[in-house]
């Protein structure tokens, strides 16, 4: 083993889409979660992870009250990380010491990356190579994004082992010949890098 790739979402920073509609609702987070679920918001913060661009998607949301509280995602995006998740990035600073290299992929919007830098700089400067789908117009688990993070890391998938909170994404990175782990805590974390001899 000689890199360990990271996903960021809900593994090294907390992700709470809801933050970004609930000032505009009476900081409601129940009727953010129903408007979520009302103009199918995983799917639409999906395609934008792709590629796409909220205000984009926004405009085809016949209900104008809808349609603007999905163009103020962007805009109040820094409240949909409201903290890191330390204990994960202590285990990463543990597992660099060893010699390994640190990498990342992440299924995250073009648009709003750079907005998680600012937020959480950490994100900027923690990894040797950083694989953005949105930058890229690749997600997980299309095989396309691990080998591109292999093919600039210099890396084969046997070299690596993957860590992400996503079961299907954990596959896709085992179908290409990488070692996963699917996250759950840092604790689980930490006992799976153990039992592989990583730490």
């Amino acid at each position: 083993m000689k890199a360990i790739v990271f996903d960021l979402g809900d593994v090294l920073v907390r992700w709470e889409a809801w933050r970004a509609f609930a000032p505009a609702l009476g900081g409601d987070r129940a009727a953010a979660e129903a408007f979520m679920e009302r103009v199918d918001f995983p799917t639409l913060n999906l395609r934008c992870d792709g590629g796409e661009c909220f205000a984009d998607l926004a405009a085809r949301i016949a209900d104008p009250a809808d349609a603007a509280l999905l163009a103020a995602y962007v805009p109040n995006y820094a409240a949909t990380l409201p903290e890191a998740i330390e204990g994960t990035w202590a285990l990463m600073e543990r597992l660099r010491a060893k010699g390994l290299q640190i990498h990342a992929i992440t299924n995250w919007s073009a648009e709003t990356w750079p907005i998680g830098v600012a937020t959480h700089p950490r994100l900027g400067t923690a990894f040797g190579v950083t694989i953005v789908s949105g930058q890229e117009g690749l997600l997980k688990p299309d095989p396309r994004i691990y080998h591109l993070l292999c093919d600039r890391a210099g890396l084969r998938p046997a070299d690596c082992l993957f860590i992400d909170d996503r079961a299907k994404n954990v596959e896709g990175a085992r179908a290409i010949g990488m070692a996963a782990v699917q996250f759950t805590s840092p604790e689980v974390l930490e006992t799976d890098l153990q039992a592989m001899g990583l730490l």
